[in-house]
């Protein structure tokens, strides 16, 4: 076979995808640093900014998706139901989505980007990536903090305003703008989270209890990862059916196992953290990948750059002020606006619809990956050097009461 063919294969591809991701991991993890940081680097190495090894094909996005989906479980596994119903964290999560969105259209119309591009442009710096600061979080041992409590719970909150936001956009864009669809869209969120945590709480977590009693589960201990791990998939499922993210139906699945005692809990613990490093390093190499850096000019770097500026302040202002003006401290209301700043794959996922509908030009399209990217980079180097100086705390993993 030639050696062009071997390359571009789908087993050749998946090998060395999974490759990099876990050098980039165990390269962080030698330099001390965030592993999210070195896992992106290794996908921008061998991505077709550099190398050119690795393209982002349907597969990677496949195994990206997937990635995101296991990681929020694993997130949602340290966070009761109860604690993302809160008033105080939709508004942080609503102000924090209004604030961006002006700026961003706001931004792009001073760069002479046309109507339709400024109005998704904006729509993009609404977004939160959960899974980029969730991660961060849980390496420092901060995810039972005030402050982790907030952000994974408005950037869930984020991700729905962020549907809407994107309905919105669309019908701007278009014309054709409807309080219906936006009304039917809310009903739709509301009622996955309520119902999907109630099924949650007094279903499978009853469920989940039975089997770990139950003569199967002494024969076969795997058993109770498996049957969790197969209730985050239905979840991620059930919430693409209704129109949401997956990630957002993962996360509740997790969330509905949170604070549970099994007897077999450690298999359970153990799993989903090794499930966690593996397919959270393909989801962070695909970040990486995704970018062609060589397609990038001058004129689109200042824009990039200001575009990041406008993001990470937005998000600091929106989320941050308003995290002070509910009775946060000054130290925890940074922190939330930082943690809220990385628009990882939410924002991509904005600014593909937009290429895809020919609503942004080519250039826009790759200035949000990169103020994506860049986001994504620097949230750790921030809150670990500067808002979470004291360093890093023993792993919540290890005291987990699964």
């Amino acid at each position: 076979m030639p050696i062009s063919e071997i390359l571009t294969s789908t087993t050749f591809q998946m090998s060395l995808l999974l490759f990099v991701a876990l050098a980039g991991y165990l390269i962080s993890h030698r330099i001390n640093q965030s592993a999210i940081i070195g896992i992106i680097v290794m996908g921008i190495i061998f991505g077709p900014s550099l190398l050119n090894w690795i393209t982002y094909t349907d597969f990677v996005e496949t195994m990206a998706h997937i990635g995101a989906i296991v990681l929020l479980f694993t997130v949602g596994l340290e966070f009761q139901i109860k604690e993302i119903t809160k008033v105080k964290y939709l508004l942080i999560a609503l102000i924090g989505v209004l604030v961006p969105w002006g700026a961003g259209y706001l931004i792009a119309g001073a760069f002479d980007f046309d109507f339709k591009a400024a109005v998704f442009i904006g729509t993009a710096l609404t977004a939160t990536s959960i899974a980029i600061t969730a991660n961060v979080l849980s390496e420092m041992g901060k995810l039972q903090t005030e402050a982790a409590k907030a952000i994974i719970a408005a950037a869930v909150i984020d991700d729905i305003l962020g549907l809407m936001a994107l309905s919105v956009s669309e019908g701007i864009v278009s014309g054709d703008i409807s309080t219906v669809s936006l009304l039917i869209t809310l009903g739709k969120a509301t009622a996955f989270v309520i119902i999907g945590g109630l099924v949650g709480q007094f279903i499978f977590r009853r469920l989940i209890c039975r089997l770990d009693d139950s003569k199967v589960c002494h024969m076969y201990p795997e058993s109770v990862f498996i049957y969790a791990i197969m209730i985050a998939f239905f979840y991620a499922m059930a919430a693409e059916a209704v129109g949401l993210s997956a990630i957002v139906g993962s996360f509740l699945a997790g969330a509905s196992f949170a604070g549970i005692k099994l007897e077999k809990g450690y298999i359970f613990r153990e799993g989903a953290h090794h499930l966690q490093i593996i397919f959270g390093a393909i989801f962070f190499t695909s970040l990486g990948v995704i970018i062609n850096l060589r397609e990038f000019s001058l004129s689109l770097l200042v824009f990039t750059l200001v575009l990041t500026v406008v993001a990470l302040l937005t998000k600091l202002v929106g989320c941050g002020v308003t995290a002070k003006l509910s009775g946060y401290s000054w130290k925890d209301s940074v922190a939330i606006g930082t943690g809220m700043a990385p628009r990882g794959e939410v924002a991509m996922i904005i600014a593909l619809i937009g290429l895809s509908q020919g609503l942004v030009t080519q250039g826009a399209y790759t200035s949000v990956i990169l103020m994506s990217l860049i986001t994504t980079i620097i949230v750790p180097i921030l809150l670990k050097t500067l808002v979470f100086k004291e360093g890093r705390q023993p792993s919540l993993k290890k005291h987990k009461i699964l």
